[in-house]
């Protein structure tokens, strides 16, 4: 498995796509103290909030983009024939493709941190803020957001397994985020006072999509990190556990899907 890691990770840094994304995104958070400046009162805030901001777009691009490709382009250049001749089963090949997009993905976002650390300090040093920046909790807000794209990494590839196509499985990845974003602020609409005036079909179909798709609002600390608030580590650690049972369970799922795929 270990090999077909180290190959992940080579074909992914031969990717140009990549390399306009981590520009983008570089370049981003190179420009968040000047746009942060423009909030006279809340620069430290501006910054924070910009930077999370900015390096969960990046993510969100590269996880969608890695998972909706993983196995596309093996099958589509045929060197996934060529593979499986080898003495290695489907399983250990759709595992060590997951295992090398994640640590790409933890990899970038190591860097996108440390970069937004760096802007982060720039800009609160010019208008120093009365709260000082929370760096722990910075530092948590940056790990849900990888625990976020690891599983919609799982996600990507499991619509990666069940399709022959790129634009399935990428697309399919996208509408299923955004489900997973506003899935929770909808259910709260829907059992509240509001919901009752909602056909009872339109309040099951939405509560469905709520238990199903991955609840992605669920990792996000921006607010805490902004503002400096504390953290409830019981319930981060809830949280990471609930990312990390479903990202397995959609990668078990991927294995057996692709494990009983036929390749032309």
């Amino acid at each position: 498995m270990w090999p077909q890691v180290l190959l992940t990770i080579r074909s992914i840094l031969r990717d140009r796509i990549l390399h306009a994304v981590l520009a983008v995104g570089l370049l981003l958070l190179i420009l968040v103290p000047v746009f942060s400046s423009f909030s006279m009162r809340q620069v430290q805030e501006s910054s924070i909030g910009l930077a999370l901001s900015a390096v969960s777009l990046v993510m969100l691009v590269i996880s969608a983009h890695l998972g909706a490709s993983a196995i596309f382009r093996d099958v589509d250049r045929r060197y996934l024939n060529v593979l499986l001749a080898l003495p290695i089963t489907r399983s250990q090949f759709l595992v060590g493709r997951f295992v090398g997009l994640a640590l790409f993905l933890c990899g970038c976002l190591s860097i996108l941190a440390v970069c937004s650390f760096l802007v982060i300090l720039m800009a609160a040093s010019t208008y120093p803020a009365q709260q000082p920046i929370a760096w722990g909790t910075l530092a948590l807000a940056f790990l849900g957001i990888c625990n976020k794209y690891l599983l919609l990494t799982s996600v990507a590839v499991f619509f990666s397994a069940l399709s022959t196509s790129f634009s399935l499985p990428f697309f399919s990845t996208i509408a299923i985020y955004l489900a997973g974003t506003a899935s929770q602020e909808v259910y709260e609409y829907l059992v509240g006072s509001f919901g009752d005036k909602m056909p009872e079909i339109f309040r099951a179909l939405s509560k469905f999509v709520y238990y199903i798709c991955p609840n992605f609002s669920s990792f996000d600390l921006n607010i805490y990190a902004v503002y400096s608030l504390p953290v409830d580590y019981t319930q981060f650690l809830l949280t990471s556990l609930y990312g990390l049972a479903y990202t397995l369970f959609m990668l078990w799922a991927s294995v057996l899907i692709f494990d009983r795929r036929e390749l032309n």
